[in-house]
């Protein structure tokens, strides 16, 4: 169990730095607007693994391990990152399995599995992440106390509030969509969507 007064030092902390803007965020956003919050959920499910597999790894060591072998993250970034670049630039085009083809009933045809893939691999490459736990769980962690326990109430957390914050993104993009749909505008909405996407891929390859 964690201490009262390190969880209120604790959960203050990691809204802010989860709250801000960044590629995970910028992803929930995107899609939000695209092919609403509840397909995006799919997405999210796939970021928070990534993040909750980078937390558990950042307190058992793995992500020092990570840190000093920049070789594997630009694996991952390359990738990732191409990936998404050309979503972006498909749906710039307003063709491909992201683009809108309707405002007023559009539907993806990324499979469930892609969309998680997609946050998963956005959140396990960015290794601003892996550097921002390994220096800000380890003062969390009693080496006194059992380290399961309060591993689990930390990622638990995290978890929680990531959702929270890739939600409200999602829900803001979907309002943005919202504004657009009054113009019927689906290229603009798929030129927004893709430009926030080719940011997000060259985000991630060149962060």
């Amino acid at each position: 169990m964690i201490e009262l007064s390190l969880l209120a030092v604790f959960l203050p902390t990691f809204f802010f730095v989860s709250a801000t803007p960044g590629m995970c965020m910028t992803l929930s956003m995107t899609m939000g607007m695209t092919i609403g919050v509840r397909r995006t959920l799919w997405m999210m499910w796939g970021e928070l693994l990534g993040v909750g597999l980078v937390a558990v790894s950042a307190v058992i060591g793995v992500a020092a391990l990570m840190l000093n072998y920049p070789s594997i993250f630009t694996i991952f970034k390359y990738v990732g990152g191409a990936y998404l670049i050309f979503l972006g630039y498909q749906m710039w085009q307003s063709r491909g399995k992201m683009a809108v083809t309707d405002l007023d009933n559009s539907q993806s045809s990324a499979s469930r599995f892609e969309l998680a893939l997609q946050g998963f691999v956005t959140a396990i490459a960015n290794p601003k992440g892996w550097a921002f736990f390994v220096s800000l769980l380890p003062p969390f962690i009693n080496p006194e106390a059992p380290l399961a326990m309060q591993l689990m109430w930390l990622v638990s957390i995290i978890l929680l509030v990531e959702f929270a914050c890739l939600l409200g993104y999602a829900m803001g993009g979907r309002t943005l969509r919202k504004f657009l749909q009054k113009s019927g505008n689906v290229r603009l909405m798929n030129r927004i969507a893709g430009t926030l996407m080719v940011g997000v891929g060259v985000w991630l390859a060149l962060g």
